[in-house]
């Protein structure tokens, strides 16, 4: 009998090696030059920054320089400095991309609250529903990837750049996301595939390579290119953002609060490897079981910190809510005026909570349901709780402390801003704060590992279907990248990782949009059902 060949030996087994060395030598590439000559990924970055960040006012739009405390700032002629505030092409195709979809939609995303409440909460759950999921569970694993340190460091953020008036965009950009979440995670249902070991890939390289192709003509080659771009990018920001940020970001917390030396990154780097170990390789049914837990839980101890800070202050509430509401429309140079409030808004909601990258699809496509767009009215309040509850939570406490206004942390990074503000409220919250960076940065990699096999599995399945047999590749790689991310500097390879995830946003909104129409009807067909009252509620 003839010994069947290793895996290694055919065209999937060499895609996958090469894939893995690639993506090896891209991380190690950052940290191979300490020359002053800039590296290879610092020019990436830039090439992909000109073509994502591109200023699509082209510089039109120009104010007076102020200092902080509202003065001129002058050139060497004595005349007033002029500063360009830009409008970046992919944070313009976000917002228009979702205000699209609430439009399209009808407003879904207000109309239907109440339902999704009710399903979340198992009303119309069926166990014999196609999927290896609950509504509720695919939920938390989406919101697990989004709920973080975005929401901790990147409010502060958007305030120290954008002042107050930057909260109240990014309020306003999150009721739109909601429905760009929606139209994204109907999506992934309608289109998802059932792989041989019963388990399901979906999201947008699916939906937008099978849903493209389903409209036949040229429609197929574009949704190939877009799906593939997709799935490449996904894979980029699992391992970077998802991965190595997280567990980085979270060894220096711990190492500042507990005063550990350096030499802790390490030991912090395997405990986490073997924990984010022990989920992801039991697939998304083991990261739904944790989530399940970790999510409530980490959200439930951040916001009631947060609300008893905001009560033991109460009486400066309502000077923080005009501060929000007033500076969003200031003209006040020093953020940029309206449209840089407005930019750092939307940006930093982009960020804290997807809406629009298609990220959290990929969860929601293992729901058990036979109902696509029930699955999207549960997606749509994961922008909802992350945005309008966390990141206000975040934003009112660095405001009524008056973090947000000292100069001595205008250049901190906005977890040093964050942990300021509640500290000066509560002399031990640093405490608090180290263990929901821990616990926010655990359930994030374990969803994005999660997100980037996903991607793996679509590039693979090219090669013969070699996607579900190599899966525990990309695992592996995943989890030696935590150790990785835990002991070494990673500027240049968060810059990319970055690109990535907000570059998977045009491929995402293009497809989507050209889908529209049928997910149109299914969302009327499936409204007049529910009106009707044809819909069986679980007792």
């Amino acid at each position: 009998m003839q010994q069947k060949a290793p895996w290694f030996y055919n065209k999937a087994g060499v895609a996958t090696l090469l894939i893995a060395l690639l993506t090896i030598l891209y991380v190690a590439s950052a940290w191979a030059q300490e020359s002053a000559e800039p590296s290879v990924l610092y020019k990436a970055n830039a090439t992909i920054g000109a073509v994502l960040f591109f200023d699509i006012a082209f510089g039109a739009i120009q104010i007076d320089e102020v200092d902080r405390d509202g003065n001129p700032v002058l050139d060497t002629s004595g005349n007033p400095q002029k500063k360009v505030v830009s409008l970046p092409f992919l944070i313009v195709v976000l917002i228009l991309g979702a205000i699209f979809f609430t439009f399209w939609y009808r407003w879904i995303n207000v109309r239907g609250l109440k339902h999704s409440v009710n399903v979340i909460q198992g009303k119309y759950d069926n166990p014999e529903d196609t999927g290896e999921i609950s509504h509720f569970r695919a939920l938390t694993s989406a919101l697990s990837a989004t709920v973080g340190l975005g929401n901790i460091a990147g409010v502060a953020i958007a305030i120290q750049l954008g002042g107050p008036g930057a909260v109240f965009w990014m309020l306003i950009a999150a009721v739109f996301g909601m429905t760009a979440k929606f139209s994204s995670c109907t999506l992934s249902q309608l289109y998802r595939q059932t792989n041989a070991d019963g388990s399901i890939s979906g999201g947008p390289m699916y939906y937008i390579d099978i849903g493209l192709k389903q409209i036949g003509g040229g429609w197929a080659s574009l949704g190939k290119v877009l799906a593939i771009m997709y799935a490449l990018m996904v894979m980029g920001g699992s391992i970077g953002v998802g991965n190595m940020f997280q567990v980085n970001q979270t060894a220096e917390a711990f190492r500042s609060t507990f005063g550990l030396s350096a030499g802790a990154n390490w030991i912090i780097g395997i405990v986490i490897a073997i924990l984010v170990g022990a989920v992801i390789i039991g697939g998304i049914k083991r990261i739904g079981a944790a989530t399940s837990k970790i999510v409530p839980a980490m959200c439930g101890l951040y916001v009631c910190v947060s609300l008893l800070i905001i009560l033991m202050n109460f009486t400066k509430i309502p000077e923080a809510i005009g501060l929000i509401f007033s500076m969003a429309f200031t003209g006040n140079a020093f953020y940029g005026g309206f449209f840089g409030v407005l930019v750092w808004g939307i940006k930093r909601a982009s960020f804290s909570n997807e809406a629009g990258i298609g990220s959290a699809a990929i969860a929601h496509a293992a729901a058990k349901t036979e109902e696509p767009v029930r699955e999207g009215i549960v997606a749509m309040v994961g922008p909802f709780i992350d945005t309008i509850i966390v990141c206000f939570m975040t934003a009112m406490v660095v405001i009524i402390t008056g973090a947000w206004n000292d100069p001595s942390l205008s250049q901190s990074d906005g977890v040093t801003l964050t942990t300021t503000a509640f500290e000066s409220a509560i002399g031990w919250f640093p405490l608090v704060l180290t263990v929901s960076i821990g616990l926010f940065a655990y359930s994030t990699m374990i969803s994005w590992a999660y997100y980037g096999e996903r991607g793996w599995i679509y590039l693979l399945d090219h090669f013969g279907g070699a996607g579900l047999k190599t899966v525990v590749v990309f695992r592996i790689i995943f989890i030696l990248f935590v150790i990785v991310g835990a002991v070494n500097k990673l500027d240049a390879v968060l810059d990319f990782s970055d690109a990535m995830v907000l570059g998977m946003a045009f491929p995402n909104i293009i497809g989507s949009i050209i889908l529209a129409p049928q997910v149109l009807e299914k969302v009327r067909d499936y409204w007049s059902r529910y009106q009707s009252g044809e819909m069986e509620i679980v007792q």
